[in-house]
């Protein structure tokens, strides 16, 4: 637990060397109770934060059903440097972008997915010639909520024999920020993640401008 305290305060002051500022924007992910404790908090907060939107997902994998919440947030950067470490300290994932990577970076996307599936999406980029640069990434320590599609058609009591099985299941989540130089890319890219089952942002449709 301390050394993953350590780890993430260094990557904060990483972010907070490149660029200091007042404010910063923020995706955390994890199972929902994780990210319904982040949003209440920074419901509590609206002064200094802005929920800019969350999202649920249930992703359909094989017999599996994963499912995990995300959240993005913009506002004061000590506040939601206290969200990162509360989500990190509960077993989440967060990225921290600083104004820093908006005006020096092109092109910024960010992704949320299972980690299986971005490492599959960075081979099928590749494949497609495509270019792209890792900035930043985090990935959960905690579990996420999954769901066996088996039980529609099992018996009720084999199917609360194996329900807790699946829910057991370690799923790691991965939050990843990525450029590209080429402005002929952002589609590709962004067409081979939908085709990943990755969510998949434009970072240009949620900058926000006016100040919290």
């Amino acid at each position: 637990m301390i050394e993953d305290k350590i780890q993430v305060l260094r990557k904060a002051a990483k972010v907070s060397n490149e660029q200091s500022s007042e404010h910063i924007w923020c995706v955390i992910a994890g199972n929902q109770d994780l990210v319904n404790d982040i949003a209440y908090a920074a419901i509590a907060s609206k002064d200094r934060v802005k929920i800019l939107f969350r999202e649920h997902v249930n992703l359909e994998e094989s017999y599996v059903v994963k499912k995990f919440d995300f959240i993005m947030l913009y506002g004061d950067s000590d506040k939601i440097r206290d969200l990162s470490y509360v989500c990190k300290e509960n077993g989440g994932a967060y990225i921290q972008i600083a104004p820093y990577y908006v005006g020096n970076e092109p092109n910024l996307m960010l992704l949320v997915a299972p980690d299986n599936l971005i490492k599959q999406f960075v081979g099928d980029v590749e494949r497609a010639d495509a270019q792209l640069s890792i900035l930043l990434e985090d990935q959960t320590t905690g579990f996420i909520e999954t769901d066996s599609q088996l039980n529609m058609k099992l018996p009720k009591f084999l199917s609360s024999l194996i329900s807790p099985l699946f829910n057991m299941s370690d799923v790691v989540l991965s939050t990843v920020l990525i450029s590209t130089e080429s402005e002929n890319d952002v589609g590709k890219i962004q067409e081979i993640a939908t085709s990943n089952n990755i969510f998949v942002i434009d970072f240009k449709d949620i900058i926000v401008d006016e100040e919290v």
